[in-house]
């Protein structure tokens, strides 16, 4: 993954009212296998992985890098955000800004902690990266994905065919133009 220039890593835990936005750890290993071999959470994402293959090839720590939040409920791992750098995106408006990605385990669904995480995490980048616009794409098929980035104020940029899908780009302007509007 691509850095996020000179923030240092990993940053103390944010916290929301009800969630813990932390790095990875190795007793999150489980859920991220959980994650990632999910045929729902994957389903506008490529699919799921094979179980077996997540089990023998995932790190100890899985998802360890920049930018890379788990997020907790209880103690216990819900979901995955992650701020990077999309240098290599294949739509030039995005090349190069920071990108949103995040996946949440089915039973997190419907309760707002989807919002609740991004938010902070766009909180938190906009604190170590002052003034960086933020990408996120989606297919557009995902309604929940798109409700979502609707709520943390992407706007749309473009649509284009991708992965045998319409995909959604939209952009997040700098937190100090988002002031500007209010």
């Amino acid at each position: 993954m691509d850095d996020l220039g000179a923030i240092a890593w990993p940053p103390a835990p944010v916290t929301t009212g009800r969630l813990v936005l932390r790095a990875p750890e190795a007793r999150d290993r489980a859920a991220f296998v959980e994650l990632f071999a999910s045929p729902e959470v994957n389903a506008y994402v490529g699919g799921p992985r094979q179980r077996e293959v997540l089990e023998r090839e995932l790190p100890e720590v899985p998802e360890q890098w920049p930018g890379s939040f788990v997020v907790e409920l209880d103690g216990a791992m819900i979901g995955h955000v992650l701020l990077r750098r999309a240098t290599g995106h294949r739509r030039p408006a995005a090349a190069g800004k920071l990108d949103l990605g995040y996946l949440f385990l089915p039973r997190a669904w419907g309760l707002g902690y989807a919002t609740e995480a991004c938010t902070a995490a766009l909180d938190w980048l906009t604190g170590a990266l002052p003034g960086e616009p933020v990408v996120l794409t989606t297919q557009s098929a995902n309604a929940g994905s798109m409700r979502l980035a609707a709520k943390l104020g992407f706007t749309e940029v473009e649509r284009f065919e991708a992965w045998d899908a319409e995909q959604w780009l939209g952009m997040r302007p700098p937190a100090n133009r988002i002031a500007d509007r209010e």
